[in-house]
């Protein structure tokens, strides 16, 4: 039975009656026209063999996706046994045929009426998840409700979209929570779009409605390579110069101005190429993938607008699993430095900023991609290592003028150098001296000389000269041989 062409009219009603798309809407939505082929299931199960699951395949501007999503007029889109088997039988073929898959979720979680072989469904399919994971990209969409131990699965995913008003993910509901606790949640105070957008980091995109949704679920899909070994096309052709001096009027005067990166991030790239991962999480770092010269790139960025770029334990979250990801896929990482140190807070340290920021280092040092990086203004101590440094094995490694690299900002330094001198004096004469020992701090250390001639980078470039020169990398590393190799399982991630 071809379940798509047989749709109830009610069922439509209903997903209507509850503000959202039927599932036979959202695969029109989301694949080219006429494009998506429906795996049938077995008539052995509830619903006259129709389990709640739509399986198959289509085709996203001509390349071919994978595909399942959870009917929520049948059995509330719960996971049963079969529902499970499903869906793991359709990510197999997407392994098989080396080509992204994405599952739309929409469902009351495992199915309670099935007990343990519910439960074990779910099990399978997280393992099967982990097994796609860095093989083939993995894409959640939050459609609907997820709930119970199988909000896990989109978890193991690579990206999760939420919509607004709809989505909802919780491992314990509102109801529970609030009886125990003696709380009164919503459930959109615990679990919906925004929370998970801005709080708890979980999900990757925050959609405004369901066709924005899938508009944007294609865009990424178009981006992305299809699996771990296709790297996209490098073809000269499609590089082309432009006028980008107009990156000296994002860029302001003083070098402590706050500015927003991404205006500069999009000069550097492909026109309307750039699409921001995880916006609204640390929104102190920016990450998102772009085109330059139609070779798709991973993009890190400082942001001074939040905490004028400091790193805290999100940020470096964000950008770990970030890279991790361009890592998987080949894909190459364009690293963009403005950043003074760390969010100093008791509230970090206690929660283990040194362990999550280590890593990020992690990360960088173990990734054999591509690694592209630009100190645009400043780079002290944590973040200059923590950014891709030549140090920690970034390909190229550059500065631009008047770009400042330092142990940590110029007051800072004084009052500990000069701290037994400064205790001796007082008044006028104190501040005389402190003056003169920060020019002379500023004069020897707040630039660029030292890294430039003990050749700790690769040199300078002019803002205006960023896109080319990083377009030249890109071919001439585009064959890049691996550095040694250490023999061993897996290297130990700290989390």
């Amino acid at each position: 039975m071809n379940y798509l062409h047989n749709v109830n009219p009610y069922s439509i009603f209903k997903q209507h009656g509850r503000d959202k798309l039927h599932l036979l809407e959202r695969v029109r939505l989301l694949f080219d026209k006429d494009s998506f082929v429906e795996f049938y299931p077995d008539e052995d199960n509830n619903c006259k063999g129709y389990d709640g699951v739509i399986t198959g395949y289509g085709t996203i501007f001509r390349q071919r996706v994978y595909f399942y999503g959870q009917d929520f007029t049948c059995m509330g889109g719960t996971f049963g046994y079969q529902h499970s088997m499903q869906i793991i039988a359709i990510i197999k073929e997407a392994i098989n045929n080396k080509c992204p898959v994405i599952g739309i979720y929409d469902g009351g979680g495992a199915r309670i009426q099935e007990g343990a072989a519910a439960v074990a469904g779910c099990g399978e399919l997280f393992a099967i998840n982990t097994l796609a994971s860095g093989y083939i990209p993995q894409i959640s969409i939050i459609a609907g409700t997820c709930a119970g131990g199988a909000v896990y699965s989109p978890g193991l995913t690579d990206f999760v979209f939420t919509i607004d008003g709809i989505s909802n993910m919780f491992v314990t509901g509102a109801k529970v929570i609030n009886e125990v606790q003696g709380t009164d949640y919503l459930i959109e105070e615990l679990g919906g779009a925004r929370i998970h957008s801005e709080k708890s980091g979980v999900a990757h995109f925050h959609m405004e409605d369901e066709l924005s949704c899938y508009e944007q679920v294609r865009r990424l899909i178009d981006i992305l390579p299809p699996y771990y070994m296709e790297s996209r096309t490098y073809r000269v052709d499609l590089y082309h110069e432009k006028d980008i001096s107009d990156i000296y009027d994002i860029l302001p005067r003083d070098n402590w101005d706050e500015y927003d990166v991404i205006p500069l991030i999009e000069v550097i790239l492909d026109d309307d190429s750039f699409i921001e991962v995880h916006k609204n999480f640390a929104k102190n770092i920016v990450t998102g993938f772009g085109l330059l010269g139609g070779i798709t790139v991973g993009i890190v960025a400082s942001q001074t607008l939040y905490e004028g770029g400091s790193i805290d334990i999100d940020a470096v979250d964000k950008a770990t699993r970030f890279v991790e990801y361009c890592d998987c896929y080949n894909i190459p990482i364009i690293t963009l430095v403005d950043s003074t140190g760390f969010v100093m807070t008791a509230e970090q340290e206690h929660n283990g900023l040194i362990r999550h920021g280590a890593k990020i280092i992690h990360a960088y040092a173990n990734a054999t991609t591509i690694r592209l990086t630009v100190v645009l203004r400043k780079a002290y101590g944590g973040p200059y290592i923590l950014y891709g440094c030549r140090q920690l094995g970034a390909d190229r490694h550059y500065v631009w003028p008047h770009a400042e690299v330092a142990v940590m900002k110029a007051e800072g330094a004084v009052a500990v150098i000069s701290h037994s001198q400064l205790g001796k004096l007082e008044g006028v004469e104190k501040e005389e001296f402190l003056k003169e020992q920060l020019a002379s701090y500023k004069e020897k250390y707040m630039n660029s000389k030292m890294v430039l001639e003990k050749k700790f980078v690769d040199g300078q470039i002019k803002p205006e000269h960023t896109r080319r020169v990083l377009y030249q990398d890109l071919l001439r590393l585009s064959n890049k041989a691996y550095g040694p190799v250490v023999s061993k399982k897996h290297s130990n991630m700290p989390v």
